[in-house]
């Protein structure tokens, strides 16, 4: 994994060489190849390698091989930009959680303090963090976050899980 500077450096690199290769008139081609090949070190800047293969482990249902990749990432703070950040926490909560409630309310908090780009894993964290409150005995924070994932399912994806932890706020 790059420091994300090094790929911003690598990119610009890349674009002067594409133009340097414009400039010489007979390399046209070339340089517009290298142009191209400059948007994978801009795209990687925006969204880290690492956090990408851990959101396909843990895709496959492979915890340990996600965990293994969040754990290549040496220093989360320097290494990754704020959104990435958000979603390396989140992946950190959503393979705590089967473990330490406590750890995950953590990492689910402050994901959702950095940012996540999308709403429906805004809302996923929002309910994972209500489910925690529920099992705390935090009755009134677990129905604000209820509301509030609510809100950001747009697509009614958790709808079924929502329902069974309303069911489940019933009983308490």
């Amino acid at each position: 994994m790059f420091h994300k500077n090094i790929k911003l450096v690598l990119a610009a690199l890349l674009i002067a060489f594409s133009i340097y290769l414009f400039t010489i008139g007979r390399n046209i081609g070339n340089g517009i190849f290298i142009l191209f090949l400059s948007i994978i070190p801009i795209f990687l800047y925006f969204k880290n390698e690492m956090i990408l293969l851990a959101f396909l482990k843990l895709r496959k249902q492979d915890m340990d091989g996600a965990k293994k990749w969040l754990d290549k990432i040496s220093n989360p703070e320097s290494a990754l930009v704020r959104k990435q950040q958000g979603y390396y926490n989140y992946l950190n909560g959503i393979m705590v959680s089967q473990t330490s409630l406590t750890q995950a309310e953590k990492f689910f908090k402050k994901a959702i303090e950095l940012g996540l780009s999308m709403d429906q894993d805004l809302a996923l964290a929002k309910l994972q963090l209500a489910g925690i409150a529920m099992s705390k005995r935090r009755k009134i924070e677990a129905t604000k976050l209820l509301a509030e994932a609510k809100k950001l399912d747009k697509h009614g994806m958790l709808k079924d899980q929502m329902k069974m932890l309303k069911d489940q706020m019933k009983k308490i």
